[in-house]
């Protein structure tokens, strides 16, 4: 009895790469597209009509992004692997794409034979990550490992933890500027920069983070 195929749904604010890539795909019998969506929005509704097995997720598109897409999408179907296919390998764009809920991370320079290999894993619940991607998570496994006292002081500036106890403390970035007697802007950066060190997705997690590792009472 042959097996069932595996359906993909292919999420690119950009037509010609769903065209290129169901092209791809249309010479792999185990695989079928069930849909394409050329937004987050659009993906979301497809999902919960859909119900695919795995969705090919880009990360920048107008409107919600692939992280927020990738997050709310998995609560409507949990049983969607999501694989993220970009041009982006930073750490702004991965750890906050594997927080949300992604299973993998490929690149767009990924070959059709890896592609479909890895949608034939996430059909299975195995991760595949681009190779510059898996040396950025081994990294900061490493790092995190050397950190496991929580001292964070090495990645943040003086400023940027004064900022990080005003956020846990509630304060708004208006009231940060007016403590600091910096603009709101400088301070918007700060908390850019804050999450990006810390791979957290939003001032929220920022708080908690701070309380957890006790930088306030």
């Amino acid at each position: 009895m042959e097996s069932q195929a595996i359906t993909l749904l292919i999420v690119d604010d950009h037509e010609l790469v769903r065209r290129g890539i169901r092209t791809i795909l249309a010479a792999q019998p185990d695989i079928t597209v069930v849909g394409e969506a050329s937004s987050g929005e659009e993906a979301l509704k497809l999902a919960e009509q859909l119900a695919p097995d795995v969705v090919l997720m880009d990360l920048l598109m107008p409107g919600m992004n692939g992280v927020e897409t990738t997050r709310r999408l998995k609560a409507i179907s949990p049983g969607a692997q999501v694989i993220v296919l970009t041009s982006y390998h930073e750490d702004e764009h991965i750890f906050p794409a594997i927080r949300a809920g992604a299973l993998s991370y490929l690149l767009k320079d990924v070959s059709a034979a890896e592609l479909a290999e890895a949608i034939r894993k996430a059909g299975r619940g195995e991760p595949v990550m681009a190779p510059r991607v898996a040396a950025r998570l081994m990294a900061e496994l490493r790092g995190a490992h050397s950190q496991a006292d929580g001292q964070i002081e090495p990645l943040l500036s003086e400023r940027e933890m004064e900022v990080l106890r005003l956020i846990a403390a509630g304060e708004s970035n208006t009231e940060i500027a007016e403590k600091l007697v910096v603009t709101e802007h400088t301070v918007k950066k700060h908390v850019s920069n804050i999450l990006s060190k810390l791979h957290l997705a939003d001032r929220t997690q920022a708080a908690v983070y701070a309380w957890r590792q006790g930088l306030v009472n």
